[in-house]
């Protein structure tokens, strides 16, 4: 079961930087004249909202700008003999996952440019019979190529501790995570290593693209946001080696950090509670404390999206809560100079200043002017298409381009989803913060599929950095042309 080949396209960066930056900064102007004339309209002059919105166009410019800044690790020979020569274990838990997924994982492992030394799937909180069939072969396969794989069972439905169960005691340089409904690219493992060229970094995130994209709607809005955050937020943050937290689908650590916070990744509470979720987030958290934390753009995963909207709301809500619980640890712990310490706090300012000016807008003193409607609502739409360009610069061999314009141009119900009920939902997680458990898979397969087959390779050249760029320009000159209507 292989994995469609896929990759980022470097040379389509370029051509859009400008116009998406004039895009949003034509979008800080025509915002402030908008909420002015908005409040003026209704109960008086409120400017401090403009300044709200002008801070947030301000800081999502500053975001764009590095996250086009962000180029993948290269290395020469010399380098890389260094880097292949890394001990590597992989980590696999195993949890009420399909069969038929976890084979796809399993075998995508042995298929890869560059080995790894073992490969442990941990089955944790169920039984370890319906996998026993495929890992004997798995196993077969691994020792034909010169890979340790085993494959053990405990009796805890932990996460945490599945990964330590391999990570505690081996001797390897270079520990990575896989979920095991992820499918790695063919050059994964490779190109995950190459950052550890350089000493100071300590941990890589992956790339994770969904491997169920097409099922329904909803996997393929998902899909567009998850790698619009991916490309967009943690490529800006990883510019600066300021990653805060890594897929769970794939992630490299350098071995001292899982050592060093074994004791606290094991152990962690929240208000004397026992944590079982968010440990991707607090993994990163500690390879920040010990140097840069970084994306290789280059690396990719596949790895499966709910397919229900119950499945998607509650591992939304799960995500939710375990990062207000990480954002405590991150304000006690993160260097008060450190760039990631104030990325951190002005994420968190954006959120609630956004919050207070909607509510104070629509809810407690609603003035709308019908006229300023379009208005309020071309700004989300136009800033949604240009943060989600990036998901024009990944091609992978079983989507073709028309359906991939497709699913960027549904990039406004992306940005309605999130703000009328992902929203609210965070706030919920906010309030519920104490439910620390799991919260998905705990009655059994929730998600079922198999890996994609390999189809032959398009060749695009130039295509895709022209398309980018052109929608740019439309996106920018709409902007502008509405807001000269809107002075005039």
């Amino acid at each position: 079961m292989i994995p469609p080949a896929i990759r980022a396209n470097p040379a389509g960066r370029r051509p859009a930087v400008l116009l998406v930056l004039l895009l949003l900064v034509g979008g800080v102007v025509w915002a402030s004249q908008s909420v002015i004339a908005l409040v003026e309209a209704g109960q008086g002059n409120a400017r401090e909202f403009a300044i709200v919105y002008v801070g947030a166009f301000l800081l999502l410019a500053w975001q764009t700008t590095l996250a086009h800044l962000e180029r993948p690790v290269r290395l020469d020979v010399g380098q890389w003999a260094w880097v292949d020569g890394l001990r590597v274990t992989v980590n696999v838990p195993v949890h009420n996952e399909a069969p038929t997924l976890l084979a796809a994982c399993l075998w995508s492992l042995l298929g890869q440019t560059r080995l790894p030394q073992r490969v442990q799937v941990v089955v944790n909180g169920c039984s370890i019979e319906p996998y026993s069939r495929l890992l004997t072969e798995w196993q077969q396969g691994a020792r034909a190529l010169g890979v340790w794989a085993e494959a053990v069972q405990i009796e805890a439905a932990s996460k945490r501790l599945a990964h330590l169960t391999t990570f505690l005691d081996d001797p390897a340089d270079i520990f990575v995570t896989v979920d095991s409904d992820t499918v790695l690219d063919r050059n994964a493992l490779a190109e995950g290593l190459k950052p550890f060229a350089d000493a100071r970094v300590q941990s890589v995130a992956g790339v994770g693209v969904a491997l169920n994209w097409n099922r329904n709607l909803l996997t393929r809005l998902t899909n567009l946001w998850f790698v619009t955050f991916q490309l967009g937020l943690r490529s800006s943050l990883s510019t600066l080696g300021s990653v805060l937290v890594n897929s769970g689908a794939l992630a490299l650590y350098r071995s001292a950090v899982v050592h060093e916070g074994a004791d606290g990744y094991a152990h962690e509470t929240f208000l004397g509670r026992p944590v079982r979720l968010s440990d991707d987030s607090m993994l990163t958290t500690l390879a920040k404390l010990r140097g840069r934390t970084v994306q290789q753009p280059t690396c990719f995963a596949f790895t499966v999206l709910p397919e229900r909207v119950g499945h998607h709301l509650r591992q939304q809500l799960r995500w939710m809560r375990g990062s207000f619980i990480r954002s405590w640890w991150r304000m006690r712990y993160l260097p008060l100079g450190s760039y990631a310490y104030w990325m951190h706090f002005a994420g968190w300012v954006n959120f609630v200043l956004s919050t207070i000016v909607f509510a104070t807008l629509f809810v407690l003193r609603p003035a709308i002017d019908r006229r300023l409607v379009p208005s309020l609502l071309i700004i989300p739409v136009l800033v949604g298409y240009a943060t989600a360009l990036k998901y024009l610069l990944i091609r992978r061999d079983d989507e073709q381009l028309a359906s991939q314009l497709g699913t960027f141009l549904l990039a406004p119900l992306v940005f309605l989803w999130s703000f009328i009920v992902l929203r609210p939902l965070r706030l919920y997680a906010i309030a519920t913060c104490l439910s620390t458990g799991w919260g998905t898979r705990t009655g059994g397969v929730e998600v079922t599929g198999a890996a994609p087959k390999h189809l032959r390779q398009r060749r695009r050249s130039g295509r895709v950095r022209w398309q980018v760029a052109a929608v740019s320009v439309v996106a920018g000159c709409v902007a502008m042309g509405l807001h000269i209507l809107n002075i005039l």
